[in-house]
Formats: C-alpha cells, sequence, structure tokens
C-alpha cells in the first residue's frame, strides 16, 4: 500500500508539473490569444480586428488575468468539475474532442505495440540461440538500422514503397487492417529493434547460468528449456524496455498520425498548436502523459510480482 500510494503521488505530481509546463509554455508564443481566437470564430475574417471585439473575448475566457491564476482556475476546473475547457476553434468541450480521438490512438498504439512485443521478442530468443552465427549477425545489422531510423523517415519511406509504387494499400484511411498495417508498422519498427536488442542480451546472459547448463546436461529439449527456465528471468529487463517503449510509442503516434491523417490525438495535438488552441493542447498533453504514467505504473507493479526482491527488499 505504502509503494501504491507513493507511486500515484508521483504520478499526480508529474501531471500537474507537464499541464503547468505546457500552459505557460503555449502562452510565451507571439501573438495575442484573443486575436487568434476571433480569427477562428468568424472563419475568412479580413478586416482588423476591433479593440471591442479583442475585450469580448478577453473577459469571454478570463484571457486579461494573470498566468497563474488562469492556470489555477484551469485546474479548479478540471478537478472539482472535471472540464478541462472548450476548444475555441471548434466550440466542443475538449472532453468531447478527445472521446473521439481517443479511441484511434489507442488502437494504433496497442497494434504496435503487439507487433514490437511479439516481432521483438521472438527475433532476439531466437538470435540468442543463433549466438554468432550468420543469421544473428544479419539479425543484429537489421537492429542496428530498426534503432537508428527515425519514423517518420520510415513511414515516408512505407508509403513510397508499399502505396505508391506496389500500390498494396491505401496511403490514409482509418476503419480498416489496410489502413492501419501502414502506420503500425512504422510506429513500432524502432520499439521492435530495441525489444530484441535487450532479448537477446538478457537471454545469452541467463542461458550462461548454472542451472541452465545443468538442464542441457540432463538432456531436455533447447525449447523446453527456454521455455520453462530461461524465458521467465530474461524477461524482467525486457518487460522494462517494455514499458519505456510504450511510452515512446504514444509520443511517436504525434508524427505518425499527422503523416498518415490517422484521426488519433497525435494529429488533433499538432492541428491545437497550430491554431493555438490552448484547452485541447492541455487536454491532448494530458491525455497522453496520463497513459504514458499509467503503462509505466502497470510496469512498476508486474515488475514486483515477477522479482520478489523488489516486494520486499
Amino acid at each position: 500500500m505504502k509503494y501504491f500510494i507513493k507511486r500515484v503521488g508521483f504520478m499526480a505530481l508529474t501531471l500537474f508539473a507537464v499541464c503547468a509546463l505546457t500552459f505557460f509554455l503555449m502562452n510565451v508564443i507571439p501573438g495575442g490569444t484573443a486575436e487568434l481566437v476571433l480569427k477562428h470564430t468568424f472563419v475568412g475574417l479580413e478586416e482588423s480586428v476591433t479593440d471591442e471585439q479583442l475585450n469580448q473575448i478577453s473577459d469571454r475566457y478570463d484571457l486579461d488575468d494573470p498566468l497563474y491564476l488562469q492556470f489555477f482556475k484551469w485546474v479548479k476546473e478540471a478537478v472539482l468539475k472535471g472540464d478541462i475547457g472548450t476548444s475555441y476553434v471548434f466550440k466542443k468541450p475538449v472532453l468531447y474532442l478527445l472521446a473521439l480521438r481517443l479511441p484511434a490512438t489507442i488502437q494504433l498504439a496497442v497494434v504496435s505495440m503487439l507487433i514490437a512485443i511479439l516481432a521483438g521478442v521472438s527475433l532476439g530468443i531466437y538470435s540468442a540461440l543463433r549466438e554468432n552465427k550468420i543469421s544473428d549477425h544479419i539479425l543484429r545489422i537489421v537492429t542496428l538500422f530498426g534503432v537508428s531510423m527515425p519514423g517518420f523517415w520510415v513511414a515516408l519511406l512505407l508509403i513510397l514503397i508499399f502505396s505508391l509504387k506496389l500500390k498494396l494499400v491505401p496511403v490514409t484511411g482509418y476503419g480498416s487492417l489496410e489502413n492501419l498495417l501502414l502506420p503500425a508498422t512504422a510506429l513500432s519498427l524502432h520499439s521492435v529493434a530495441a525489444v530484441m536488442r535487450v532479448t537477446r542480451t538478457s537471454m545469452l546472459e541467463t542461458l550462461g547460468q548454472e542451472y541452465i547448463r545443468f538442464a542441457k546436461a540432463k538432456g531436455l529439449p533447447i525449447w523446453k528449456i527456454v521455455s520453462r527456465h530461461a524465458l521467465k528471468n530474461a524477461m524482467l529487463p525486457v518487460i522494462t524496455v517494455i514499458g519505456f517503449q510504450m511510452g515512446s510509442l504514444l509520443g511517436g503516434t504525434v508524427v505518425i498520425e499527422k503523416i498518415f491523417a490517422w484521426p488519433g490525438i497525435g494529429s488533433l495535438l499538432v492541428d491545437s498548436i497550430s491554431a493555438r488552441d490552448l484547452p485541447v493542447v492541455q487536454g491532448c498533453v494530458l491525455a497522453i502523459v496520463t497513459m504514458f504514467l499509467f503503462v509505466h505504473f502497470f510496469v512498476d507493479i508486474l515488475y514486483t510480482h515477477l522479482d520478489p526482491r523488489i516486494r520486499y527488499g
């Protein structure tokens, strides 16, 4: 219980710090928020904005208050009423917009993480069992490229090959497996390489232990040694890197969703930053950071169950 309370308190402090930093950074960007709100309210507004209009918008959204007062009003509304604001551009509650976009982001992140876990762990085990063989060297070279290549470059390369040249899958879209294939692959490639490297290193270390050599001496088949004895102990550092990679995937969705026109929180965040729609930016950052923290919290709890030394140490 003490550990649980400590982790929850850390999560709350992190959320507060991230929201405060986002709020103040968005407000130091050059350009008046009230003027931008007016331009988005009246699309195609070409005449100059009057002082009276600016004052009306400032009064409506309390934009004349000091920044710290605006922020604490936002925190009060969010904590006590669950209201994190209304979009300047869409004129709808931010929670409504997040509810529309969140399923798409979760779908993309979960599928990408499943690809990373299944491919990374499988290839890592295979590479460890084939240590210093040709296949091991090839996988290590491929892994090096996977870790080094940025996600946006991989996305553009996949579009060029599989969409424009081979015409196997569409470039953009949402709602089908074909639409999900390219963005999930582009998002997961870096994580596949990272998980594979850690799995290979951890598996090699585990396979060199005395109890593994004893199991080999007893004549147990290698698949049984790996599945029953080596895999569980080798997975501890792998679980840690999977948790970090899940956070990386949530951050990577911002770029990948924009490239593939995926209707998730990442693309909404980019559009909102461009429009300086502060309530939506705050909401998107809050949602992404919350998911990131919950993933790490789950990994920490899982780690204590897999390694009793952490629970009782």
